[in-house]
């Protein structure tokens, strides 16, 4: 088994507004000189593992993160007969078994029951706060202390063995997961100008006889670009993760390829319809240490050239190749896709990551 397993994607998409920053426009950064779209890590790692495919893919082994689960049980016991003020305190104690809660809010009792950061869940340990809850209604009783160890060391939690859980409280660290996966922000290959889109809405039972203006004006950032984006995946860490189940590895690997390869981030997708598939892909597999291609785009592609997306292929095996002529194989094996030219298959590629 190979220790690391590392993905370099070009996607290419149309105008959009996949990822905004605090003003609404899309996010950027400087590279080479110039600005480039972006696409931030946890934007790319929400939209693939919230998609459908990685639910139909791992369904009960992806957990959940939430602040609320001690404020939905105080909220559960309030609504079933139970006193506000033992609600409270019972919904704290279990949010308490994971980290740490908010302050007392004189304008809402349920605000300390609420963690001040969010928590991964596994299955196993939301089941428990459930299980726990019922019985807690069941019995009138408030939890024991006993009840309350929640978190649980060993999970088959595909997405926190893959991307990791911190719980920085003490006497919990040890409950957490270092991340088997590392993901890169999605960067466009060339320069980038922000555009704004100036749209009105019309009012349909307005006949213009007063006023023929539109019902609303407004305006939103955009811009196209052909991103390289970049994942290492530390195999023997994952499996590790999910208690040497190496199945559940190699299912999870799979999936998460075939999400990057078609899943595209959430935003502004109604106003863009900015689908994309990922137009080339290079898999490499082995133990050496791991290393990103971007450098092959810090000279930016070409403006004037007539096809960014064989220019950027290109520049990608270029720099793949370089490496390698300079530092010895930096991977075992490989295998690609490549969508312009027709060659290689989806299926090929994920029997290729999850051997």
């Amino acid at each position: 088994m190979s220790r690391f397993l590392q993905l370099h994607l070009l996607t290419s998409y149309p105008p959009a507004n996949l990822n905004r920053d605090d003003l609404g426009r899309p996010k950027t950064a400087k590279m080479g000189g110039t600005d480039r779209l972006r696409v931030s890590s946890q934007s790319l790692k929400r939209s693939w593992k919230t998609s459908e495919l990685f639910e139909r893919a791992l369904g009960n082994h992806i957990g959940t993160r939430t602040k609320r689960m001690g404020y939905d049980a105080a909220k559960k016991f309030s609504e079933n007969g139970i006193k506000e003020k033992d609600a409270v305190l019972w919904g704290k104690e279990i949010a308490s078994a994971f980290a740490d809660t908010e302050g007392k809010d004189k304008t809402n009792a349920y605000k300390e029951t609420i963690l001040k950061q969010p928590v991964h869940l596994s299955r196993d340990e939301y089941n428990a706060v459930q299980e726990l809850v019922s019985a807690l209604l069941s019995e009138k009783r408030a939890p024991k202390t006993e009840e309350l160890n929640l978190l649980r060391e060993n999970s088959h939690c595909v997405d926190i063995a893959m991307f990791g859980r911190m719980l920085a409280v003490k006497g919990k660290q040890h409950f957490g997961q270092e991340a088997a996966c590392q993901v890169a922000h999605a960067i466009s290959v060339h320069p980038v100008t922000i555009e704004d889109d100036y749209f009105t809405a019309v009012d349909d039972l307005n006949d213009g006889s007063e006023d023929a203006g539109a019902a609303h004006i407004g305006e939103t950032g955009f811009a196209a670009g052909l991103f390289y984006s970049y994942i290492c995946i530390n195999k023997e860490l994952l499996v590790e993760n999910l208690n040497s189940d190496i199945e559940l590895a190699n299912k999870a690997i799979a999936a998460l390829t075939e999400a990057a390869v078609k899943v595209s981030p959430q935003g502004k997708q109604n106003s863009f319809g900015s689908r994309a598939y990922a137009s080339y892909v290079l898999a490499e597999k082995g133990d050496q240490q791991p290393r990103s291609l971007s450098v092959a785009f810090l000279k930016p592609v070409n403006k004037y050239a007539e096809d960014y997306a064989t220019e950027a292929v290109q520049a990608l095996e270029k720099q793949r190749d370089n490496f390698n002529r300079v530092y010895g194989d930096c991977a075992d094996v490989y295998s690609s896709l490549n969508a312009i030219t027709g060659e290689g298959s989806l299926q090929e590629l994920l029997a290729f990551v999850a051997e």
